[in-house]
């Protein structure tokens, strides 16, 4: 029996590094996508910067040597800006990167699915889709996600491929460590919102993800799941 191919972009580290690690032990082959080589990586790396348009043609080189029927767009840029402080070089970036990218792979790969009648798109959101002080740009393009989903996913239902989009809140990467480091005042308000009172590993956020991919997932498709610790329900007082 011919192994399924998943490709998942950002693969470098944090949620698409435990993706990719998911999709290998569920038994993918599974081809990584990212600017840099990631560390004890089980599958075929691609390096592809997101935020060039030579990225359109390196998902269409990938769907034509490897006919994937999975595809989970994870690569995200954070551009941590208040409104006035946004520049357009970083908008265009956070947009290129969050956004356009999803459609590029998209376009690209859901060329085997439909020949395939059969395929499982899964973009990563964010949380910070509901509203984030400091995170205009990157709000904006994960709630773009959203209605992307849902309209791929009613253009898409008739060829047998689902489309969704998990969105965590907050988990424990490196990008997150970055902006909200440990100890620090800005980390410990955060988490006093959080009901459970805690930060997700990257392992939570890629049991969700599996699911989406699966046989079993084949009749939900056009939603959003966010695995936030309850951060997404809104104040718990």
């Amino acid at each position: 029996m011919q192994q399924e191919t998943v490709v998942v972009t950002g693969v470098s580290r944090g949620i698409g590094s435990a993706i990719a690690a998911r999709c290998a032990a569920d038994g993918y082959r599974v081809i990584g996508v990212a600017r840099t080589r990631p560390d004890n990586f089980d599958g075929i790396f691609r390096p592809v910067d997101l935020a060039e348009p030579s990225a359109k043609q390196a998902f269409l080189d990938i769907a034509a040597e490897f006919a994937p029927t999975r595809f989970v767009a994870n690569a995200g840029y954070v551009d941590a800006k208040r409104l006035e402080d946004m520049t357009d070089d970083g908008f265009e970036r956070t947009i290129r990167v969050n956004l356009q990218s999803v459609v590029w792979g998209m376009q690209a790969l859901s060329e085997p699915m439909r020949a395939a009648k059969f395929g499982r798109v899964v973009m990563i959101g964010s949380r910070a889709a509901l509203g984030k002080v400091g995170r205009v740009s990157y709000s904006a393009s994960k709630a773009a996600l959203s209605g992307l989903a849902r309209s791929t996913a009613l253009e898409l239902a008739a060829d047998g491929i689902t489309v969704n989009v998990v969105s965590p809140g907050p988990i424990e990467t490196e990008m997150f460590a970055a902006l909200q480091p440990k100890g620090s005042e800005i980390r410990a308000r955060f988490m006093a919102n959080v009901p459970l009172q805690r930060v997700g590993r990257p392992e939570e956020v890629a049991a969700a993800v599996a699911f989406f991919l699966s046989v079993d997932g084949g009749f939900t498709t056009g939603q959003t799941l966010y695995v936030c610790g309850g951060l997404s329900l809104g104040s718990t007082s």
